[in-house]
């Protein structure tokens, strides 16, 4: 059986909580996770990953068992999430690597290949955004705190933190219910619970302007560099559109999309499908 380690890597003020499995001189797969989730969410695909990769797995600061100091000390925006991810690829001597973005993993992930493509062997998007295109209609009250950060726009968003939107919204919407195991939702709505978490979160929902902006520089690189790339979406994602997978393809022609009958956190019903489809891609990566 995998044995997977739980482990802390200090980054400046932070002190990053990680995930690692599989053999320490194997190729290095890198998970970014999402909101409002932790790298909880790759309890199952670890396993299945780590018996030929090695396996690292961190919880971005505001999140999960990271430890940042209090709001107000530490400024909690997208810039600075990347910039302890980058410090914690460095502390771990994490000189090539695959990338998997999922949701806010995506814009901290590019933010990554950006600064140092020469380090990025391959990328996997699952439900990881990087277009405009992907955008549904559901980030109405999300754009207008962006345009016009008031309080009362503020507050608007705050129904996104709610525990019954965290499960209904972003975990059953377009899954197989009986599928979804509570685990995920009710650990994410137990850290949502935690004083100032909510109040973190809106920092970086408003801050999520940013990502957009950023959003040609992202596909600049895509063009430049040509990194093999993996998109396997839930088609069913509520906030994603598969149209942004497929906008990948406009910048990156050899991108592999496949858009799997399943909501924003594919990996609670479908982990087995996306391991596949990761290590037969990867594997012809490789090669190539």
């Amino acid at each position: 059986m995998t044995k997977i380690h739980y482990r802390q890597q200090k980054v400046g003020e932070v002190d990053v909580f990680y995930r690692e499995a599989g053999p320490k001189d194997g190729p290095i797969l890198l998970l970014l996770h999402g909101f409002p989730s932790s790298s909880h969410m790759f309890r199952d695909l670890i396993p299945k990953m780590a018996e030929r990769y090695r396996v690292i797995a961190p919880d971005l600061a505001g999140f999960g068992q990271t430890k940042t100091p209090p709001r107000g000390q530490f400024e909690f925006t997208f810039d600075n999430l990347f910039k302890v991810v980058e410090g914690f690829a460095e502390a771990l001597a994490l000189n090539k690597y695959v990338l998997y973005v999922f949701d806010y993993g995506a814009p901290v992930g590019y933010r990554l290949a950006v600064a140092h493509p020469e380090r990025v062997q391959a990328i996997v998007s699952q439900n990881g955004n990087a277009y405009m295109e992907g955008f549904s209609e559901a980030w109405g009250p999300w754009e207008n705190y962006w345009h016009s950060p008031t309080p009362e726009n503020r507050e608007a968003c705050r129904d996104s933190l709610a525990p019954e939107t965290i499960r209904d919204f972003q975990y059953l919407h377009g899954a197989d219910a009986d599928l979804v195991s509570p685990d995920g939702y009710s650990l994410d709505i137990a850290y949502m619970s935690r004083p100032e978490a909510q109040e973190i979160q809106l920092d970086l929902i408003l801050d999520y302007r940013t990502n957009v902006k950023l959003y040609p520089e992202f596909q600049a690189y895509f063009r430049q560099h040509q990194p093999p790339l993996l998109a396997v979406w839930g088609k069913n994602d509520p906030a994603f559109l598969p149209a942004g997978a497929e906008a990948y393809k406009r910048d990156l022609p050899a991108a592999e999309v496949h858009l799997l009958d399943a909501g924003h956190f594919a990996l609670e019903t479908h982990t087995d499908e996306i391991a596949a489809f990761m290590l037969r891609f990867l594997e012809h990566a490789e090669k190539d």
